[in-house]
Parts: structure tokens; sequence; C-alpha cells
């Protein structure tokens, strides 16, 4: 799996957490903490952790009992999972895994009850959610598990300043998305539903929400980033003239101070069956 460092990360937390459904959050944290079953444990176990996001928008939800559950981050990288162990491991108790992602059968689930993930399911391929389904059946055999994977990308994004490559630039990007991201092709735009359609078939209670990114001129440093990103996945594009996707970036960078944008996800969350 292609890395992501902490910079980036740091600098795409605060769109992420605004763009978080509400909704879907709250109903997580309650079938972690309220909903179980006597005798089973807060156990979360959080895909491709990162810096430990989705703890910090656990933890910052006013019915978030701080401190009641145990998180297992699961990262390939041993510095984010640092990171987290230093932000994180004095309020939290952390059990920290480093192993690769695409071995789901090596996921500590035992004692397990929320799977989570951020900004991860538009990188993995058809194979890995079969596989990750496959596991989460096997484990509500033994007590129930639910998943709640925030922030998938859905292909959809739109500049309020408009260019006449913008269409072209985001099929081409679009494209890219679906290149293996080390989980083998990736679903891209189309993980989201994919996900949700497998889940629904295992016999989940599937619910989503639309949760995109909505960025005015106060997010300039991470629009600019966000076009940079974006011109870095298509430059190998044979449809796309180069210099014509320099001047698209150069555009982009000339108005970023006033630009508006938005970049669609979703949010899901599946539970078992009663």
């Amino acid at each position: 799996m292609s890395g992501f460092s902490i910079d980036w990360l740091d600098l795409r937390e605060a769109a992420d957490h605004r763009a978080r459904d509400d909704g879907l959050l709250v109903r997580a944290i309650h079938w972690l903490q309220d909903a179980r079953p006597p005798g089973q444990s807060e156990v979360v176990v959080d895909l491709g952790a990162g810096t430990g996001s989705t703890l910090r928008a656990f933890t910052r939800s006013k019915i978030y009992k701080t401190g009641s559950a145990e998180w297992r981050p699961i990262e390939h990288d041993s510095q984010l999972l640092a990171e987290i162990q230093r932000r994180h491991g004095q309020s939290t108790t952390l059990k920290p895994h480093e192993l690769d992602l695409a071995k789901t059968s090596e996921l500590p689930l035992s004692d397990t009850r929320l799977v989570t993930a951020s900004a991860l399911f538009d990188l993995v391929s058809a194979n890995f959610i079969d596989s990750l389904v496959d596991t989460l059946i096997r484990q509500c055999q033994q007590q129930p598990v639910g998943l709640y994977a925030a922030l998938t990308y859905d292909g959809t994004t739109q500049w309020t300043q408009t260019h006449p490559l913008d269409e072209t630039i985001l099929a081409a990007f679009n494209r890219d998305q679906f290149r293996d991201k080390g989980f083998g092709p990736s679903l891209g735009p189309n993980a989201c539903h994919y996900l949700e359609r497998r889940l629904v078939e295992a016999g989940f209670e599937v619910s989503c929400a639309e949760s995109p990114w909505i960025l005015g001129g106060k997010e300039s440093e991470l629009v600019t980033e966000l076009a940079k990103g974006i011109g870095h996945a298509v430059a190998e594009d044979p449809a796309l003239d180069p210099e014509a996707l320099r001047e698209w970036l150069e555009f982009r960078q000339a108005n970023v101070t006033r630009e508006n944008c938005l970049v669609g996800h979703r949010d899901l969350l599946a539970l078992p069956p009663a």
C-alpha cells in the first residue's frame, strides 16, 4: 500500500472531520458503547489508522466516553504507529499492530466490537473487500462486530472557478484511481457501492451517507496540495496534453484563495442483524 506522510494527514484532518456524517458517527459510537451485549469489551480495530484521525473523531464527539475503549490501530508504517502512540498513549488504551492490511486473516479481531477505516476503501480491490467481509462474517459467529467506513472517495470533484479541462482531468484522475495501490486493482470511485452490496448480501444492516469535503479559501493550502496531487496522478495519462495540464495547474494556483471545491465521499455503517 502506498504511504501517506504525517504532514498530508494533518493537513486534511480538519476537512475530514467536518465532512463526516454526524448521524452515522453517533450510531457507530452507540453501537460500540451502549448497544453491546453484557460482557463484550469495547474494542475497536482501526484499519489504516494513519495518525489516529478516526480515534480523534470519536473522542471529539460529546457522547463518546473517553478512555472506555481499547483501540487497535493497524498500519504497515511504524512511524505512523509511533505517532499515534505519542499523541494518544496517555489517554487511550492502545494496542498497535504493524502488519500488511491485505492479510485480512491476520487482523486482530478477537473481542472486537467495531472495525473502522477512513479514506481507505477506494484504495483497495474487490478481492480485499470480499476477504474482509468473509472475515467479519466468521467473527460474527463468535460475537457481533460492526464496520464503520468513512470518507470513501466517490469520483466527484467540482470547482467553483471552472476551467475547460476540469471534466477531462477528473476523468483521467478517476481512471488513475483504479490502479493497484498495494491490494490489487483498486475499486476507486466504485468502492463504497461494492462494499455496501457485499455487506448487504452477507446479511448486515447497511446505512450510507454523503460526506463531501467542502473547501473554501481558508483551506488554500489543502486545495493547493489537492490540485498538485491530481496533476501528479494524471501526468502520464496519454489523453492529456502536458502543456494543457500545466496551464490547468497554474489556473488552479492563481485562483486558490477564492476557490471553492467539493470532493465527494461517502460514509458507511454496517451492523450485523439483531
